[in-house]
């Protein structure tokens, strides 16, 4: 199977690229440079010039506090681009996969939010997703939107990072516990994607870390497997006054009779120190 990644040099790209190259499939990896997909014609040139049987849609505008201020340029990206790349890879009877959020929920609920739950994001990146979402379904029949959540990986900014760096140069750190979710370890996901898109399981999938947490039990569990002596402090969402609003509770469930199941959050953050440990020492 040919598979082409787009925004391959990004944290999910990567790991995306690598297990599909790991399940022998024939892989084109284009980081933005490479593929802008809010290009028409560069999205055009690419399909027509690798043809390929399945388009991975890693491109993104990840930046939830910058859509605030520029919800047109996260449209832009997420929907718009998005668009795009499922029209033209319909076009060739290509399958594409459209990586969404649990932004796109509001967080009100009270247990895990399934995929036939009804979106209702509160924030300007949560709305560039699910537009995102509704435009590829439209543009492609043969669409896998995969909702995950609190995506971390090797070589890249995230929470674990931060976490780590803040644990070896203070004392205590203040960390939200108002919010959960279902942290999830990129090559977790990335190994679950190259799996999907291998069969006809079209529409929505919600793939993320199993169990559930708040950023603060997040820290403290960081921390106890770290090895570090880092008080965690606990404060509200409302103490952090970020810009955009985050759902409160995001936590993903499925509906589906044979979901991918990632291993355990806990599991995924072992696993990312042990592989940060081999790229430290390689």
């Amino acid at each position: 199977m040919k598979v082409l990644v787009a925004g391959a040099g990004g944290m999910l790209g990567r790991e995306v690229t690598a297990a599909c190259h790991a399940r022998r499939h024939d892989v084109v990896a284009l980081a933005r440079p490479a593929l802008d997909i809010t290009d028409p014609a560069a999205v055009e040139r690419a399909i027509s010039d690798y043809d390929p049987d399945v388009v991975i849609n890693c491109a993104g505008f990840t930046d939830v506090d910058g859509a605030e201020d520029d919800e047109a340029g996260a449209m832009r990206v997420n929907d718009e681009g998005a668009a795009l790349l499922a029209s033209a890879a319909a076009a060739i009877g290509a399958k594409i996969v459209y990586i969404s959020s649990d932004y796109v929920f509001d967080g009100s609920g009270q247990r895990p939010y399934v995929e036939s739950d009804i979106p209702a994001p509160r924030s300007a990146y949560g709305r560039s997703k699910q537009a995102g979402e509704t435009s590829v379904g439209v543009a492609n029949p043969r669409h896998f939107i995969v909702r995950s959540s609190w995506l971390y990986g090797v070589g890249s900014k995230n929470f674990v990072e931060t976490m780590l760096r803040l644990g070896s140069e203070q004392h205590e750190v203040l960390v939200v516990s108002d919010q959960i979710g279902c942290p999830t370890y990129t090559r977790h996901l990335g190994e679950a994607l190259a799996v999907l898109v291998e069969g006809e399981g079209f529409g929505i999938h919600h793939i993320a870390g199993t169990g559930s947490c708040s950023w603060y039990e997040f820290a403290q569990e960081i921390f106890d497997q770290a090895g570090l002596e880092c008080r965690v402090m606990a404060a509200t969402t409302e103490m952090l006054a970020r810009k955009a609003p985050r759902p409160r509770y995001s936590v993903l469930g499925t509906e589906r009779r044979d979901p991918i199941a990632l291993p355990t959050w806990r599991r995924g953050l072992a696993a990312y120190l042990a592989e940060r440990t081999l790229e430290a020492a390689a």
